[in-house]
Formats: C-alpha cells, sequence, structure tokens
C-alpha cells in the first residue's frame, strides 16, 4: 500500500470505525484510541495490506483492538452472564435512537459487535466473520439472539410512537 492510499483510507474510513467502535464502548476518548491504534497498526503492516482489502483489515483491527481494551478494563460480559431478564423500556418515550443505544448496551458485547456490524455498517455475513473470527453460522445466530433480545427490551413498537 502507497502512502496515497494509506491517506485515502484515513478519509474514507476512519469516520466508519469510529462510529463503530463508539456504538460499543461508549467512551468519545476510548473510542479515538482505538482508531488511532487501528491506523497505527495499520500503518507497520502497510506493506502487506493491498488496498482493496483495506477497510475489512481496519475493522477487523479496530474490533480486536477494542476487545483488548475492554479485557484490559475488565468490562468484557461473557455469553454465560447473559440475563434473558433485561426489562422493558416502555415507562416513559425518549426518543427512539436513546431507547435502541440503552438497548444495545445492554447485549453481551459480542451480538451488540455483530449487530452493529451488519445493520449498521451494512457488512455482509461472511465479511462480519472474517473481522470477528468467528463462522458464519455463529455470526448469525449472534445477530438473531442479540435481535430477539432487542425486542424483548423495547416491546412493542407502537408504545414507543
Amino acid at each position: 500500500m502507497t502512502v496515497e492510499e494509506y491517506n485515502k483510507s484515513v478519509d474514507l474510513y476512519s469516520d466508519g470505525v469510529y462510529r463503530f467502535i463508539l456504538k460499543n464502548i461508549k467512551d468519545e476518548d476510548e473510542a479515538k484510541d482505538v482508531v488511532q491504534d487501528t491506523y497505527e497498526k495499520l500503518w507497520v503492516k502497510s506493506s502487506e495490506v493491498t488496498y482493496a482489502k483495506v477497510k475489512s483489515y481496519l475493522f477487523s483491527a479496530a474490533y480486536h483492538t477494542m476487545i483488548d481494551k475492554i479485557r484490559k478494563n475488565k468490562r468484557i460480559t461473557s455469553i454465560s452472564d447473559y440475563s434473558e431478564d433485561i426489562g422493558c423500556c416502555t415507562d416513559h418515550y425518549s426518543g427512539l435512537g436513546e431507547v435502541l443505544g440503552e438497548a444495545l448496551g445492554k447485549l453481551p458485547e459480542i451480538q451488540k459487535s455483530v449487530i452493529l456490524l451488519r445493520d449498521y455498517e451494512g457488512y455482509a455475513y461472511n465479511e462480519i466473520a472474517e473481522i470477528t473470527n468467528l463462522t458464519e453460522s455463529q455470526v448469525k445466530v449472534y445477530i438473531y439472539r442479540g435481535r430477539v433480545a432487542l425486542k424483548k427490551f423495547i416491546g412493542k413498537i407502537e408504545v414507543l410512537v
């Protein structure tokens, strides 16, 4: 990868990577750190990464950097800690975006990550599998379970509207 291609990848993908990380960890400074670390990793591996694969590499590296930071801060939630009782948010309407953000915050990290990659960033199942080092089947299962949990949390959409 050339310097021009590297700079172009910064212009094209840094906002998307930042949004993805910020949606997951809810800390602007940590998200900026993850993005910076990700681009540093890309710079170090620039001779190995082709420009055609740079977007996938960036999201994959950002995801793994984020997971490392979460583990370091001991904030990771394992699937076994997942509680079926995530409550309901129909007491008052505070905006659909806020409700979705709160519901996403209650999901385990892996479910939140795959849902954000699929529904917010528009990645295909096979691309998400590559980014998260999961199988395509595992990605589909995590997305399904996450969506079911979101549906339970939010309740009926008529209540929100």
